[in-house]
């Protein structure tokens, strides 16, 4: 706009624009930026709600960081066990020193019972060597003659003659694999030593007639037997 304008205008009432105000930009000579709220006006700014400090460590929680080391410490038992007295470890060692003693008769028990039994097979097999066609067993007996043994009343059939023989200890009954065999004083005293408890029946001529009631052929059938 050229002067000659500007004057007319002014004539008129109008006033000039002001000129616009400027800002220092320029970083100061420290280095810190200028103008207003900057923080180069010397004014120490406050942190707000939910602002911290720079190397301020921020709270864990509303205990802090102390609060949250003593929950975690408190999930972790009650303090250490307190040391057994003598009276517990006395009555510990007492135990410890039964239960080893128990378990070692559970082991003798066990040994000896496997012994028994391999004792016994090794016995019926010479005793079955022993009465190898030694048996008197007649297919003609006919007489019963009844005899306790194992808890229960069992019979062999004999004849005549062999009952007397029998009942006068000159004959005597062996078992063997669920037979009753009659074979002779001789191979049942030989029967005894082998295996004492094949010997079914043993007649001592001399013993008490009431010591062997079945001694007489009358007895064919058990007198405890149930009809």
């Amino acid at each position: 706009m050229s002067d000659t304008l500007r004057d007319q205008l002014m004539g008129l009432g109008f006033k000039p624009a002001p000129k616009p105000e400027r800002k220092n930009d320029a970083p100061r000579r420290d280095g810190r930026p200028q103008g207003k709220g900057g923080a180069g006006n010397g004014k120490p700014q406050h942190a707000g709600k939910g602002e911290h400090k720079p190397g301020e460590r921020r709270a864990h929680g509303n205990g802090g960081p102390g609060k949250l080391g003593q929950q975690r410490g408190q999930g972790h038992g009650q303090g250490p066990r307190k040391p057994r007295t003598a009276e517990e470890m006395d009555l510990a060692k007492a135990y410890a020193i039964r239960a080893q003693r128990e378990k070692e008769e559970r082991i003798e028990t066990e040994r000896l019972k496997q012994e028994e039994a391999r004792q016994r097979r090794e016995a019926k097999v010479k005793l079955e060597e022993l009465l190898k066609d030694k048996s008197l067993n007649a297919e003609a007996a006919d007489i019963a003659r009844h005899f306790p043994y194992g808890g229960k009343i069992k019979r062999i059939y004999v004849t005549a003659e062999q009952l007397k023989a029998l009942n006068a200890g000159e004959l005597g009954v062996v078992q063997l694999n669920g037979r009753y065999l009659l074979v002779t004083a001789e191979v049942l005293a030989q029967s005894e030593a082998v295996f004492a408890a094949s010997v079914a029946l043993k007649v001592d001529p001399n013993a008490p007639a009431e010591d062997d009631p079945y001694a007489d052929p009358q007895y064919q059938v058990p007198d405890d037997l149930v009809w």
